[in-house]
């Protein structure tokens, strides 16, 4: 009875662990394509501001410029929000490439 359980366990903890890899989305060379619109205002070369902050590391940074713990739901946030300067990409951008630029955004 103790290993069936045991072995349930490791079984949901495996499942748990494939789902998580299948739910991992983004091609970050198609979101290096995709970074050709935001290169306008963003270096992705160095932490220095062009028009908006340089984004070299953003994903090893505490915090946004706007204060906001850097996450791929707060950098998704200001993607389709924008603010400050910045336009908001929501109804510009598919999901796909939205999933997309953040995977690249990850590599710098």
């Amino acid at each position: 009875m103790k290993r069936t359980r045991i072995y349930a366990c490791f079984a949901i903890l495996a499942a748990g662990s494939i789902a998580a890899l299948a739910a991992a989305k983004g091609d970050a060379a198609k979101g290096k394509e995709v970074f050709t619109q935001c290169a306008v205002c963003h270096d992705a070369e160095t932490t220095e501001k062009k028009m908006g902050p340089g984004l070299k590391g953003l994903f090893k940074h505490d915090k946004l410029a706007n204060g906001k713990k850097v996450s791929e739901a707060t950098v998704r946030e200001k993607i389709d929000e924008g603010g400050n300067g910045m336009p908001p990409f929501k109804d510009t951008l598919s999901d796909q490439e939205r999933d997309d630029l953040i995977a690249y955004l990850k590599t710098l």
